[in-house]
């Protein structure tokens, strides 16, 4: 089901279209990555999404609402740029963005202890923010967003420039929050969060939408996959016979044979390249009906900073 549905949305700062005529649909219990090279209209889409720009044209629904002020208050924005008063103390900042969502008296404290508690930041709560470390920030920054129990939360480039153990308890955060019910939008740069924590993925570029859906579904979609180095004891006559079987597979789009320096004269190699990780079996079964001995079977896909740059391009973009 639905949480939130982008229609046709277009947003243009003069001649620079930031968001053409995008559509997008974000299911409850995701964690959606949205991924794109500088300029590709990242941030735009963000701040329509949470009302902070008006859009040209087009909609975005939240569970069939189709105004931000009906639903803004389940909405948690943890913004690039931190959303912090450097005077106040962790615990004053908490309480103040909390108080925002009508969060009062008892109900407001319990829930400001929960979040420094949540985040790890409870030991230095009547701290200045402005004496944080850029982990410590991050991490009050999130706490900040998610006191009132939004239903969604938009996270923009949470991690960046903090030290691998606030990266990495923040990111324990955004599973746990989704454990919990609650779906988040993911937007950074470091592909490997994205490949740890997200089940589906959007790359927008150009204002547009060039890909969405699990990564196998976009490695699908590029007519890659799962590929296969398969290594048999063979004889020429036997290896024709096995070949030509994994090659009429359903599930194999591509066999090439690869020559291997280490391997011995009765021994030879392919490249299979498949669309389903069970198809191994049926690689086996070739084999010994082709009367060969398998000697090695390795596999390998494509990691999700090969298929964005394959998707995007490689050029410089400032």
């Amino acid at each position: 089901m639905e949480i939130i549905g982008i229609k046709n949305l277009t947003k243009s700062y003069k001649d620079l279209v930031a968001v053409n005529s995008l559509s997008l649909y974000i299911n409850k219990g995701d964690i959606h990555g949205i991924l794109g090279p500088n300029g590709a209209g990242k941030s735009t889409l963000i701040s329509c999404i949470v009302g902070l720009n008006d859009a040209d044209s087009g909609e975005v629904i939240y569970e069939g609402k189709s105004s931000v002020k009906k639903w803004s208050g389940n909405i948690g924005y943890v913004p690039q740029e931190l959303a912090i008063y450097s005077e106040l103390s962790a615990y004053d900042n908490i309480k103040f963005f909390a108080s925002l969502y009508g969060l009062k008296g008892g109900e407001l404290e319990k829930k400001v202890r929960q979040s420094l508690d949540f985040v790890g930041l409870t030991d230095v709560k009547d701290k200045k923010s402005s004496e944080f470390s850029g982990g410590m920030k991050r991490r009050l920054n999130l706490a900040c967003a998610i006191t009132h129990s939004p239903k969604l939360i938009i996270m923009d480039e949470p991690t960046v420039g903090i030290d691998p153990q606030s990266r990495n308890r923040i990111l324990e955060n955004v599973k746990q929050l989704n454990e919990q019910g609650v779906t988040v939008i993911y937007t950074t740069h470091y592909m490997e969060e994205v490949e740890a924590i997200c089940n589906t993925i959007t790359v927008i570029d150009k204002g547009n939408v060039i890909a969405t859906g699990t990564k196998e579904d976009i490695m699908a979609m590029m007519g890659q996959g799962i590929v296969y180095l398969v290594s048999v004891d063979a004889v020429k006559e036997k290896w024709n016979d096995f070949f030509k079987t994994v090659k009429a597979l359903e599930q194999v789009s591509e066999v090439q044979e690869y020559e291997n320096e280490e391997q011995g004269i009765n021994q030879k190699s392919c490249l299979i390249r498949c669309s389903e990780s069970d198809v191994i079996n049926s690689i086996i079964m070739a084999a010994t009906q082709a009367g060969l001995t398998v000697k090695n079977i390795a596999h390998s896909e494509p990691s999700l900073e090969e298929i964005f740059l394959e998707l995007t391009g490689k050029e410089l973009r400032d």
